[in-house]
């Protein structure tokens, strides 16, 4: 069997929509590697430097519920703002959710690779530790 790096995100076949996976360390790692599972799954970001820096708490919550608010939200600030993040930073909060800080550019600045993730789903969501670290595989619905 492969060894696979310390820390990393993969996009793997799926029928109809994009299906990702990621691991790390630790758990606020993975959700890292799982933000850019999913931004490297629909745009290349290559030399592409970040315009501004943003922040988001997701409220406490059981682990795969973090994830899903993480992934939601950027699919959210994609929607209303335009904004892909290339560098993300996940940090627990004292009441037990997450605190998120995106170094983010416009849509229009990075080029389109694949289609847009609408919503996460929560059909086969797998997060949680594992031999390794943590691990998590999800499903966009594109």
């Amino acid at each position: 069997m492969e060894r696979r790096p310390p820390r990393g995100h993969r996009n793997v076949p799926h029928t109809a929509d994009v299906r990702i996976e990621a691991w790390a360390p630790d758990r606020e790692g993975c959700v890292a590697e799982a933000v850019a599972a999913m931004v490297d799954g629909f745009v290349d970001a290559t030399g592409v430097a970040a315009e501004a820096e943003t922040e988001h708490r997701v409220p406490p919550g059981d682990d795969a519920d973090l994830l899903v608010g993480v992934l939601d939200e950027v699919i959210f600030r994609l929607d209303t703002r335009g904004d892909v993040p290339l560098e993300t930073e996940v940090r627990p909060a004292e009441d037990g959710g997450l605190l998120v800080r995106w170094q983010v550019v416009g849509a229009d600045a990075v080029e389109a690779v694949g289609a847009v993730p609408k919503a996460v789903s929560l059909h086969e969501l797998r997060f949680g530790p594992d031999e390794a670290g943590w691990s998590c595989a999800v499903t966009l619905d594109v």
